[in-house]
C-alpha cells in the first residue's frame, strides 16, 4: 500500500510520515517545490512535488496511492491578504481529495483543527458537538479551516468520498522547524523574552500523539465524522511556568489585560504592513482569540478510536530540548 501525505515536510505532516513508516507503510510525501525538507531528511519516502492549487500536480502525486492523509494547510495567525489562504485551505482541500478519489484511494484522513469547533468560553472544554457558526470564527485561518471542513463534509455527502476528519488541538514537540506560532511562544519563553502574559489557555498535545491519532482515525474512524485529538488543558501561566522551570528561569508574574495589549497589536500590524514583510509580534486576531481559553475534550477519540496522549508537560519539555539542541534559544 502506498500512502500519500500532504504537508509531509511540516510539523504535523512529518510526524504522520514517521508514524506510517514505523508500521511499515510505503509513503509518498507531497511537498512544494521550495519547501524546507529538513523534517524528511533520512526518511525512506518518495518525494512528489506539487501545490494544492495545481490540480494536475495533485493528480500526478496521487497516482498509484490507495490512501491519503491530507495534513497540509496554510497556517498563519496573520496574513496581509486572505485570498491565498482561502485558495490553499479550501479549494486546495477539494483538489487533493478529489485527486486521491480519482486515483482509487480507499480511505482518507483530513486534518482539520479545533479552531473550527465551538468553545463555551467559560473554561469548560468544547468538543465535536459544541455549537458553532462561521460568524464565531476569529481570524482568516479559522475562517478558512471552517470553510474547508464544510467542503470536506460536502464531498463525503455528495460524492461519497471516504474521508474521516480529525481536529488536533495545539501540537507541541520536537522537530518544529518553522516554528509554528505555538513553537515560537515556547522559544521566546525559554529564551527569557516573555516577561508578561495574558490570561488565556490552550489544550497542549504532543505532536507524536496527534500523528498516532491520525492513524487510529484511518483504521477505526467513521467516514464523515470528526475526532478531537488533544491533550491537557493548560493556562498560559502554567505553560510558561513549565518552560521556566525546565530552563532554570523565573516564570513571568505580570499578567497584562487584553485591552492593554490590543493597541500594541494594532501598531504591530501597521508596522508590518508598512515594512511589507515579516509577521507582527502580536496580532489583533491573536488577542481576540486569547480572550477565550481554548480548552477541548478528546473523550470521543479515546472512546471510539482508542486514542491516548501523554502529559502536556512532556510535550513542552521535549520541545524545549529540541529547540535548544538546534540552536533556536541562542
Amino acid at each position: 500500500m502506498t500512502t500519500l501525505v500532504t504537508g509531509a515536510s511540516g510539523f504535523v505532516g512529518a510526524a504522520v510520515v514517521r508514524a506510517l513508516l514505523a508500521r511499515g507503510e510505503a509513503v509518498r510525501a507531497l511537498v512544494r517545490a521550495h519547501s524546507d525538507r529538513r523534517n524528511l531528511a533520512g526518511l525512506d519516502v518518495e518525494v512528489a512535488e506539487g501545490d494544492l492549487r495545481d490540480r494536475s500536480s495533485l493528480d500526478r502525486a496521487a497516482r498509484g496511492c490507495d490512501a491519503l492523509y491530507h495534513v497540509a494547510a496554510d497556517y498563519r495567525i496573520w496574513v496581509p491578504d486572505p485570498e491565498p489562504m482561502f485558495a490553499a485551505n479550501v479549494e486546495g482541500s477539494r483538489n487533493v481529495l478529489r485527486a486521491a478519489a480519482q486515483a482509487g484511494a480507499r480511505r482518507m484522513v483530513y486534518t482539520s483543527s479545533v479552531a473550527v469547533l465551538g468553545n463555551p468560553g467559560d473554561g469548560r472544554p468544547g468538543d465535536e458537538a459544541t455549537p458553532v457558526a462561521y460568524g464565531d470564527m476569529v481570524g482568516t485561518y479559522k475562517r478558512t479551516k471552517f470553510r474547508a471542513e464544510e467542503a470536506v463534509r460536502a464531498l463525503v455527502a455528495d460524492e461519497g468520498l471516504p474521508v474521516v476528519i480529525v481536529n488536533p488541538s495545539t501540537p507541541i514537540g520536537p522537530r518544529d522547524v518553522r516554528p509554528t506560532p505555538t513553537g515560537r511562544l515556547i522559544v521566546e519563553a525559554a529564551a527569557g523574552r516573555m516577561p508578561a502574559f495574558v490570561d488565556t489557555g490552550l489544550n497542549v498535545v504532543h505532536v507524536d500523539d496527534v500523528a498516532a491519532g491520525h492513524l487510529l482515525a484511518f483504521d477505526r474512524g467513521e467516514v464523515g465524522e470528526r475526532y478531537v485529538l488533544g491533550g491537557d488543558d493548560m493556562d498560559l501561566r502554567d505553560i510558561l511556568a513549565v518552560v521556566a522551570a525546565h530552563v532554570g528561569r523565573r516564570p513571568p508574574t505580570v499578567r497584562l489585560p487584553h485591552g492593554l495589549v490590543m493597541p500594541l497589536a494594532v501598531l504591530a500590524e501597521a508596522w508590518t504592513r508598512l515594512r511589507g514583510r515579516g509577521e507582527p509580534f502580536a496580532t489583533v486576531d491573536g488577542i481576540r482569540m486569547a480572550r477565550k481559553k481554548m480548552f477541548f475534550s478528546s473523550a470521543r477519540a479515546e472512546r471510539e478510536l482508542g486514542y491516548t496522549h501523554r502529559p502536556g508537560t512532556a510535550a513542552i519539555t521535549e520541545a524545549i530540548d529540541w529547540f535548544h539542541d538546534q540552536g533556536y534559544l541562542e
